[in-house]
């Protein structure tokens, strides 16, 4: 699950697709190195003394239930892309889903390190290889916001799950659920009556196609919350679906926080860190691992499919048509088709 309402310009999308964004995008990865490396070491000085019982519990993961895992991020990540697909086709866009998958994989990649990152690789690489058939980047951008308001509008549902180990107030998920209501409305009636522009990546919003946005955005955080239930059953930390739940609605959150893949370790001690700071950590650990492999297989394919289609496409060459046009001469009535055979199309002579 990923929510990325980052303030990004249109402007610095476009800037994404220059060789001259290298700056910012290398500050952007700079900083959630750096902010990884942070948590690595708070969760280094906490895990102090514990270092046995961590090794162990990384120990005592099945290998098969890691590859589990991993086929689900796979699965969660291309159910995300068919919503997302659902929401550009929306918006007006033709391009084929072979290569809006692609740009998709190139872009869930890179949001391991940075979500806002991953967004502008996701739209700069779609319009970059089919420029003409994708929405403008307004539109793009916007098309967005369906998902990500489901996915909100799930963890508001479910914050309740963080009333045990938070302590949150039993009236905080109340107010929650009510402002999203409020969203939802005020989304809807916005886009009835605005449809041009920006407001174009809005279209899935009011057209007939949002409920199979919203169910694959549903499988997409089903698939996470079985991945985060697993893991942490794997090395022996028995907890309910609604504790996956809950971890999901944390790991959610400090994705907004430019600290890579150290996501999964905080949010798993966060939320979990009662039931033995250790192994909970371990789970963490390995919910970034399996994340992480996922997404390359993911972005591998999208690599592999463009590197292969071009080179079929190059070695193919320009087919030669099966017909070709004879103009008129200026006396002569010519046959217009004639097969191609190396042969002259037959010509007539005029009369007169």
């Amino acid at each position: 699950m990923s929510l990325e309402p980052h303030l990004l310009t249109v402007g610095q999308i476009e800037a994404a697709e220059r060789p001259m964004s290298l700056p910012s995008f290398r500050r952007r990865v700079a900083l959630s190195v750096l902010g990884a490396l942070a948590v690595t070491c708070v969760l280094g000085f906490v895990l102090a003394g514990r270092r046995g019982q961590f090794i162990s519990a990384l120990d005592t993961a099945p290998v098969i239930l890691l590859v589990l895992a991993a086929l689900l991020q796979i699965l969660a990540l291309l159910a995300r892309s068919e919503a997302w697909n659902i929401c550009v086709r929306a918006a007006g866009g033709t391009v084929p889903r072979r290569l809006l998958f692609r740009a998709a994989g190139v872009g869930y990649l890179a949001s391991v390190l940075n979500g806002s990152v991953g967004l502008v690789a996701r739209i700069a690489s779609l319009r970059r290889v089919a420029p003409e058939t994708s929405p403008r980047l307004p539109a793009l951008l916007a098309a967005e916001v369906p998902i990500i308001t489901v996915e909100v509008t799930l963890a508001a549902i479910f914050s309740f799950t963080l009333i045990a180990p938070l302590g949150v107030p039993w009236w905080a998920p109340v107010i929650a659920v009510a402002i999203m209501a409020g969203a939802l409305t005020a989304l809807r009636r916005v886009c009835e009556r605005r449809r041009t522009g920006l407001w174009a990546g809005l279209a899935i919003v009011r057209d007939h196609g949002r409920g199979r946005m919203i169910a694959f955005v549903l499988l997409a955080v089903c698939a996470q919350i079985a991945r985060n239930w697993l893991m942490l059953h794997a090395i022996g930390v028995n907890v309910s679906v609604f504790d996956a739940m809950a971890l999901l609605i944390a790991m959610f959150t400090l994705g907004q926080i430019p600290i890579g893949p150290s996501i999964g370790p905080a949010a798993a001690v966060l939320i979990l860190g009662g039931n033995g700071v250790a192994a909970t950590a371990a789970a963490g650990v390995l919910l970034a691992v399996t994340g992480t492999v996922g997404s390359l297989c993911y972005a591998a394919w999208a690599i592999g499919d463009r590197v292969i289609a071009g080179r079929l496409k190059a070695s193919s060459g320009p087919a030669a048509p099966l017909f070709a046009v004879v103009p008129p001469a200026a006396v002569m009535s010519p046959v217009a088709l004639a097969p191609v055979t190396g042969v002259p199309a037959a010509v007539v002579p005029t009369s007169g």
